[in-house]
Parts: structure tokens; C-alpha cells; sequence
């Protein structure tokens, strides 16, 4: 149990970022269409001057964050060094996409002005994925404070190419090379 300390709490975080960041893309791109379509004034988006660009960046963060999610997966799985490099850093790109999101989630309530509740629902999504998408970017790089709590940057627990020789054949020896003419 010690030994996956970070792997039993990245999980389920995992699977509620991907959850979230779906939800985000849903509501992002409902909010985008009937942007483009010229529909501001519907009810459940309103908006004011910083509207368009927080809907860009919380449906660009919403993408990027669930395919990260993908080889976090991966990552969850195998739970070894040489994964956690795709994780670690594609998880970090959805987060600093995601905070970016989040700046302009304030700046929108700073304006203020009507905003519809999906606006609102986005808003809120988009700032509760910033600290989860950030807790989970601490969960994986775990092992760097102690082996216990997840792969380490040190660990040589698989082959890396130093030292290892092919296997000997199955099922006896190995055929005596004959020249086909």
C-alpha cells in the first residue's frame, strides 16, 4: 500500500478532471456556437467584453486537458518513470492553459454585466479545474520528495539499455544458419 501512495489518489483525481474537462468542452463549445451565430443575448450566455477570448481559452484548456488525461491514463497504469515524462508535461500544458482560462474566468466576473448560467457554470468549472489539474500535477511529481509516493526521477526498476543482453533462444538451440540459393 505504501508503495502507491500517489497512484491510489492520481486515479480518482484523474478520472475527475476528464469528467470536468468534458463538461467544459461541452459548455464552451455551446457557448462558442451561439457566439459565432450572433446570439450574445440569449439567456443562458450574456457575456460583456471579455466573454470571447475566456470561451477561446476555456475550450482550447478544455481539449488539451482531456487528451492529457489520456496519457495520464497511461501513465496511472504502467505507473513508471519513463511515463511519467508524457504525463508530467502534457498534464502541465492543460494546466497553464487551464490558468490561463482562469484568468480571464476573473476578469469576466470583474466586468460584470448579465452573464447567463451556463456562463456562470463554465466560470466556476474552469476555476475548480485549476486547483484539481494543479493537485494532480503534484500527485504525479510525487516521487521526486520519496520513492514511496510514487516513481522517482532516479529509479532504474526497468531497462534502460546498459547492461542487457538478448535472451537466449526457446526451445533449445538455436538453428544452424543454412544459405538458401
Amino acid at each position: 500500500m505504501a508503495q502507491t501512495v500517489g497512484r491510489n489518489l492520481a486515479g480518482p483525481l484523474l478520472f475527475l478532471n476528464f469528467a470536468m474537462y468534458i463538461i467544459v468542452i461541452g459548455f464552451a463549445s455551446w457557448s462558442v456556437n451561439k457566439y459565432i451565430n450572433g446570439q450574445a443575448n440569449h439567456p443562458g450566455l450574456g457575456g460583456n467584453p471579455a466573454t470571447f477570448f475566456f470561451l477561446i481559452f476555456a475550450l482550447l484548456a478544455g481539449v488539451v486537458g482531456a487528451v492529457s488525461k489520456l496519457s495520464g491514463a497511461n501513465h496511472i497504469r504502467a505507473w513508471r518513470s519513463d511515463s511519467l515524462a508524457a504525463a508530467g508535461s502534457s498534464s502541465l500544458v492543460a494546466w497553464a492553459l487551464t490558468a490561463l482560462a482562469f484568468g480571464f474566468a476573473w476578469k469576466e466576473i470583474d466586468i460584470g454585466g448579465h452573464r447567463g448560467w451556463r456562463l456562470k457554470v463554465l466560470e466556476a468549472f474552469i476555476i475548480i479545474l485549476t486547483v484539481t489539474q494543479f493537485l494532480y500535477i503534484l500527485l504525479l511529481h510525487a516521487g521526486v520528495f520519496s520513492s514511496k509516493y510514487g516513481p522517482g526521477y532516479r529509479n532504474t526498476d526497468h531497462a534502460m539499455g546498459g547492461g542487457v543482453t538478448d535472451p537466449a533462444p526457446k526451445g533449445g538451440a538455436a538453428p544452424a544458419a543454412t544459405r538458401v540459393v
